[in-house]
């Protein structure tokens, strides 16, 4: 197969990094890159002539390719070259406008972020690795933006406490977050409407609050879901009384398919102290700060304002690394016995195939 590699206008990040081309090439593939598809990432081409890949245009690159990987993004221009029987392999599912021309150009699009959580897919779990590496530099960003200083310090001019830092959310953005603070000194709380994530939160050191009455359900796949009008007013009062506490503050919480839970009232930044940092992790879906301004940094009655999904991106050497390699897992799993025979019927498949022929057999 020829399985080509386009450069992502939208993120820094790589789809596939000269180490993965040459675990490719050994599979027995063919590579055709885009000329410069890794510069935002530090990837030169010659790293990718050395692995054996070929250079092309990006037009070349499409028509010669039987597999195309990307990030999270397509220009309209190339809907319209890619073959019938190409297969395109990226991250879309947030990107609702080019998920809608896909279909409508009945392009064979997979996308990694709808993998399902399961152990046969945990070497493939794209939101996984990038956001270890989201909560990871969430805690760095607010140590830089913060008004103080996060271990204590004891000098002779008096004893400096350590940051009080607050994290709601305790996925693997949270866990990252709740690790790293905890590196650097600080005194760390943690918040999760899900109860089976307390003893990891513990382990990491952190004290968790929670709120008794949560709903829980063990086929949401390890995400959180809707909780009810009475949770939420009592969770909301729980938050706003650590916030104010707090100097720094991670929000991670998300649900699939829908808005991000407003857990951060105007109220609350309001009587947050001045110089304090809250860095929100779900401002691609609305955030979970209601003065959140997605992709921007805003301050606030004194109080400074993260709005990145998609942090990752200030590591993209990293952060293209474990993307790739979750991209190689993919390609090996899927395409194992060939175009022809793409095991459908797995749920690797059914989930994270955006438009299929077996779909379109349907709808006519």
């Amino acid at each position: 197969m020829v399985i080509g590699l386009l450069k992502c206008k939208e993120e820094s990040l790589v789809g596939l990094t000269p180490s993965v081309v040459s675990k490719l090439k050994k599979e027995g593939h063919d590579i055709v890159f885009e000329l410069g598809a890794g510069n935002d990432s530090d990837y030169a081409d010659e790293e990718y002539l050395n692995a054996a890949a070929t250079s092309l245009e990006r037009k070349e690159v499409i028509a010669k390719s039987d597999i195309l990987v990307t990030v999270s993004g397509l220009d309209t221009d190339d809907l319209s070259v890619i073959g019938e029987n190409t297969y395109v392999v990226g991250k879309f599912n947030t990107n609702v406008a080019l998920i809608e021309k896909l279909k409508n150009h009945r392009i064979k699009a997979f996308s990694l972020d709808l993998l399902p959580r399961s152990t046969i897919a945990q070497s493939m779990d794209v939101l996984s690795s990038l956001a270890s590496l989201s909560g990871y530099k969430s805690i760095i960003s607010a140590a830089e933006n913060f008004a103080g200083y996060f271990p204590m310090m004891t000098t002779s001019a008096g004893t400096i406490p350590p940051a009080k830092v607050l994290v709601l959310g305790a996925g693997v953005a949270g866990l990252q977050a709740i690790a790293t603070a905890k590196r650097l000194g600080a005194v760390v709380e943690a918040f999760d409407v899900r109860s089976s994530v307390k003893e990891e939160v513990q382990s990491l050191g952190a004290k968790f609050i929670e709120v008794e009455g949560s709903q829980e359900d063990a086929s949401a796949g390890g995400y959180a879901v809707k909780q009810s009008e009475a949770y939420i007013l009592k969770q909301k009062e729980l938050i706003h009384a650590s916030a104010t506490k707090a100097d720094v503050i991670v929000t991670t919480a998300a649900i699939p398919g829908r808005k991000a839970p407003l857990l951060i009232e105007d109220r609350t930044v309001s009587s947050m102290k001045k110089g304090s940092v809250i860095v929100d992790l779900a401002a691609a879906t609305g955030g979970n700060c209601a003065l959140t301004q997605n992709d921007q940094i805003v301050e606030v009655e004194g109080v400074t304002i993260i709005g990145d999904s998609r942090l990752y991106n200030k590591m993209g050497k990293q952060a293209s690394l474990v993307y790739s390699n979750n991209v190689f897992s993919f390609l090996k799993f899927v395409f194992k016995e060939g175009l022809e025979n793409i095991p459908h019927d797995h749920e690797i498949v059914s989930k994270t195939l955006l438009t299929s022929i077996q779909q379109e057999a349907v709808s006519a």
